[in-house]
């Protein structure tokens, strides 16, 4: 689990305190960590100068009964720690200690809710204030010393409390990627003790060289090495500052670009799908009428010329009547009109007169 994506577990009681307050809580802290980045700077007064804009003290202002006043304190110090620890940069971490400090002062719980530190973060802690203490960042040194003398600080094995049998339920830290710290890996390699090292090795590598009786003209190493080496540390950092804003503009640039494509795409879909439903879209005819069902031509210059389907007479077959005339009448008389005065099969044929023989 990384250093910042702490997880908050949260029993029966707390549980609907935590779900309640902890999206505007942390929506509320980005806010203000985000007016303090604008700054650029890590003192003390620039942050109690965003703090008063916003009014950050009446956070606590509520009607709020007394364990989940507590609760909600409790909620509000370990959110604000997550910001105090890496992978924020280090404005954003001096901004989080810095709130972790108005936080606690301005509390309403009673007896005053602490800090915890879990021992995996005491590491971290102690890097920070040295690193503030080298850069001269006053302001949180004397910060991090008043909250351990103030007794502020409750040191404990785990970040959260650990229970027995109880139903949890666990919610992430997002880390804010705007708040990111940028990694520098070559300055961190080429540190200040680093090249004080290489700068010894180097002073005994010439003082035997030059005891040796026989002088040579071979030099494994560079006489400007230290000085070659810090160049190329400042270049290399002021070419990624360039890089970096160079990457934001061109950003910005694609992102204009992006919406104007995505727009002219609308409106050509929502054109092409005009057409469609104009030429394309044809009524289907029913099954008595499927023979003049409409069809669409498209091969003529690629638009929706519209022809209308032959048509096709269904022959019907002749009646029995019919063919039976046609059989017996249609070439003279037929045997039966010979007994009949009229042909049955409806030749209206007059039948000629019956001579008797043989008396």
């Amino acid at each position: 689990m990384a250093q910042a994506d702490v997880e908050y577990e949260s029993d029966g009681s707390g549980s609907k305190a935590k779900d309640r307050f902890l999206k505007p809580l942390v929506a509320d802290y980005e806010e203000l960590l985000g007016r303090f980045q604008q700054t650029e700077s890590v003192r003390f007064e620039e942050f109690t100068a965003v703090w008063r804009n916003m009014g950050f003290s009446s956070v606590f202002y509520g009607s709020l009964a007394g364990n989940e006043m507590r609760e909600f304190c409790h909620l509000t110090l370990t959110m604000a720690f997550n910001y105090f620890l890496p992978p924020y940069s280090f404005q954003i971490r001096v901004g989080g200690l810095y709130l972790l400090y108005g936080l606690y002062h301005t509390q309403l719980a009673s007896p005053k809710e602490k800090i915890r530190i879990a021992l995996k973060d005491w590491e971290q802690i102690q890097k920070f204030y040295q690193d503030s203490v080298n850069s001269q960042h006053y302001d949180a040194v004397y910060i991090i010393r008043k909250l351990i003398a103030e007794n502020a600080v409750l040191y404990t094995a785990m970040p959260q409390m650990l229970t027995f049998r109880v139903k949890k339920k666990s919610q992430h830290h997002k880390v804010c990627e705007e708040f990111r710290d940028r990694p520098e890996r070559v300055k961190d390699l080429i540190s200040t003790d680093m090249l004080l090292e290489v700068a010894n090795i180097q002073g005994h590598y010439e003082r035997l060289k030059a005891s040796v009786l026989e002088r040579s003209s071979i030099a494994v190493t560079k006489q400007d090495l230290l000085a070659r080496l810090h160049s190329c540390v400042l270049e290399f950092l002021h070419w990624q500052d360039r890089h970096e804003n160079r990457g934001d503009a061109d950003h910005l640039v694609y992102a204009e670009e992006k919406a104007q494509q995505v727009e002219s795409s609308n409106r050509a879909q929502l054109l092409a799908s005009i057409k469609t439903k104009s030429y394309g879209c044809l009524a289907e005819a029913s099954k008595s009428r499927r023979h003049r069902q409409v069809q669409m031509d498209t091969s003529i210059s690629g638009t929706g010329y519209i022809k209308e389907a032959p048509k096709y007479h269904k022959s019907r077959a002749p009646s029995l009547r019919a063919r039976t005339y046609k059989k017996l009448c249609g070439e003279g008389q037929c045997t039966s009109c010979l007994m009949r005065t009229q042909c049955f099969v409806g030749c209206n044929r007059a039948a000629p007169p019956v001579t008797l023989q043989g008396g």
